[in-house]
């Protein structure tokens, strides 16, 4: 299948309780550049993107950057501490140093890599109470049965997504990214619905956040919906708040709300992002006598490559082919599968080198949540040109067909790929297949 960029700065606010007053994004739109030039963002983790900067926005230190691969554009969001040097219009700025300081202009007050935890909040209340750009233009749309009133639990038992709400996101709006912009304004309108029922509106911002966070990665509006539900780190997704604080600018703010919590097994992800291996370990081996331990190895495993750590990495895959803790026999086999794909993966590194494979279109496959994921690799003059999912039968993806494939492709690289929150045995499934077809042309 062709894969249909979407703008990851879209996201949803208006209506939370009480009504907000809604105010302008403070936005600096940003010429199309002049005939010959391109502009480009250069990455902290080396990878570089060629495109057009759509606009800058200096408040929340962050930018909009829209990108063509193969036959396909797309525009995502960028925060100023994740990219080291943006060249606009053939002027080059450095925003955040290599060793993660962010670098101001002149005249600017000075700031750390750090934001300050009330820059934080002012940036995550700015997005809380501004309206994405596609808001006003995108109805919301839902079939006539569907019953709004969204108890917490389904009234009838089986799958019903033509009626209830919670079924209708996760198979209707979650697997098509056409429908994610409707998807959360139906959301926000449950939560004018419900605000006579507490209970029911802390779910409906749980759930904004959630799609905030997994849809559109609006890490300061996800923020600010799982601030409202009052969502803790022991929570189910309560990691994720976390999440936001550390990918908006606070490194700190992340650490002090986990340190001294039980933790969920998510933690271990993002534990591992930010280069906590030590701790990411330590909550991996608590879970190790649990009745899911495979996923918590699995997510050690992933930890540790990403980190160039591939010795360790493949010492946890082989804890998940070791384990006998699976739910069920299609939980054996699929991550076991995984495991295996994945210590493969790490054994090609060297034949799956770009500068080592032979101009051709290379094809592979490896396990996803749901079966397999099918890539397709063309390399051209020693570079990858494109890397293209053609078939899938993943539902809960999320942006990880998009941003996975991005990635590989500004690296040139299946090393240090950074999965998708939420999707990362589909991340990590692209990068793994990528690998596989790239050994195929090792010269």
């Amino acid at each position: 299948m062709g894969l249909r960029f979407v703008n990851r700065r879209a996201a949803t606010l208006l209506m939370s309780m009480p009504l907000m007053v809604m105010v302008s994004a403070c936005s600096t739109s940003v010429e199309p550049p002049s005939a010959g030039t391109v502009d480009s963002v250069e990455f902290l983790n080396g990878a570089k993107l060629e495109g057009t900067v759509k606009a800058l926005r200096e408040s929340r230190k962050e930018l909009d950057f829209e990108t063509t691969v193969g036959e396909r554009t797309f525009t995502r969001t960028y925060q100023f501490n994740k990219v080291h040097a943006l060249t606009k219009n053939g002027r080059r700025r450095e925003l955040t140093a290599k060793n993660g300081d962010v670098i101001v202009e002149s005249g600017s007050s000075a700031t750390t890599n750090n934001l300050t935890p009330n820059k934080v909040r002012d940036i995550i209340a700015e997005a809380g109470g501004t309206p994405p750009e596609w808001f006003d233009s995108t109805p919301i749309e839902y079939p006539d049965t569907l019953d709004l009133s969204w108890p917490l639990k389904p009234p009838t038992k089986g799958w019903h997504s033509h009626k209830n709400m919670g079924q209708y996101i996760w198979s209707v709006i979650n697997e098509n990214p056409a429908r994610w912009h409707s998807g959360i304004r139906l959301v926000h309108h449950c939560v004018t619905l419900h605000k006579d029922d507490s209970t029911l509106v802390e779910r409906d911002m749980r759930t904004l956040g959630s799609m905030y966070f997994t849809l559109l990665q609006d890490y300061p509006r996800a923020a600010f919906w799982y601030q409202k539900a009052s969502l803790s780190v022991s929570k189910t997704n309560g990691v994720r708040l976390a999440e936001c604080y550390w990918r908006i600018g606070n490194r700190d703010m992340a650490l002090d709300m986990m340190r001294g919590n039980p933790l969920q097994k998510g933690a271990i992800k993002l534990l591992g992002d930010m280069g906590e291996i030590d701790w990411a370990l330590r909550l991996t081996r608590a879970f190790r006598e649990s009745n899911s331990n495979y996923q918590a190895f699995i997510l050690a495993g992933d930890a540790l490559r990403q980190a160039e750590m591939p010795n360790k990495a493949i010492d946890y895959y082989q804890q998940v082919i070791d384990s006998d803790k699976f739910r069920n026999e299609d939980y054996d086999q699929r991550f076991k599968a995984r495991a295996r794909e994945s210590i493969e993966a790490i054994r090609l590194f060297d034949k799956a080198d770009v500068t080592r494979v032979a101009d051709g279109h290379y094809r592979d496959s490896s396990t996803g949540y749901a079966g397999q994921v099918n890539i397709e690799v063309v390399v051209d003059e020693g570079q990858v040109k494109s890397v293209e999912v053609t078939k899938h039968s993943e539902k809960q993806f999320y942006s990880a067909l998009t941003d996975t494939t991005a990635q590989l492709l500004a690296r040139q690289s299946v090393q240090g790929i950074d999965a998708t929150s939420g999707a990362t045995i589909t991340s990590q499934a692209i990068v793994n297949a990528t690998a596989r077809a790239l050994a195929k042309g090792a010269k």
